[in-house]
């Protein structure tokens, strides 16, 4: 069947700590074009960015020379509030660095979500009342909207609320 094509894309973002003073978040995107790796190490407590790499082991197009370049412009940002505007502002929106502004930006989802874990795991087992836990949680960090399935807008744990700015 050679008339048939086929497109398949693989998007993984994992996280690793580091001691007790780092974390590493990786997010690796493969498809029939494209294998790219963007990784990011912050320092704890602060999530300070203290080093970032990119990896590009199959890119159609390919990426601009200055790919590097733009995503060292992130070292130093804290991961939290408003670093969707800060990562665009400093990596750039335009279509060929869009890619690697969205991989920055999930390692960064990767790590909020990982230093969740402790708040997740508190949740009562009763369906009922871990919704409210959940639902509790998202309010008091609205952060967290849109960073995960289980708190996508549309989603009941939202509802009713809005994602940051």
């Amino acid at each position: 069947m050679p008339h048939l094509q086929a497109f398949t894309r693989n998007r993984c973002t994992t996280v690793e700590k580091l001691g007790d003073q780092a974390m590493r978040s990786t997010c690796r995107l493969q498809d029939n074009l494209v294998d790219l790796m963007v990784s990011l190490e912050v320092s704890l407590p602060g999530l300070e960015i203290s080093a970032v790499s990119c990896e590009a082991r199959r890119a159609a197009p390919p990426l601009p020379a200055d790919a590097a370049q733009r995503l060292n412009k992130v070292l130093g940002v804290r991961v939290g509030s408003g670093m969707l505007k800060i990562i665009e502002g400093l990596v750039g929106q335009e279509e060929a660095y869009a890619e690697l502004s969205f991989m920055v930006e999930e390692c960064c989802h990767g790590l909020i979500l990982s230093l969740t874990k402790q708040e997740l795991q508190k949740a009562p087992r009763e369906p009922a009342d871990s919704k409210a836990h959940f639902a509790g949680m998202v309010q008091r960090n609205t952060r967290l909207i849109n960073r995960c399935a289980a708190f996508a807008v549309g989603s009941s744990l939202v509802e009713g609320l809005e994602p940051p700015e």
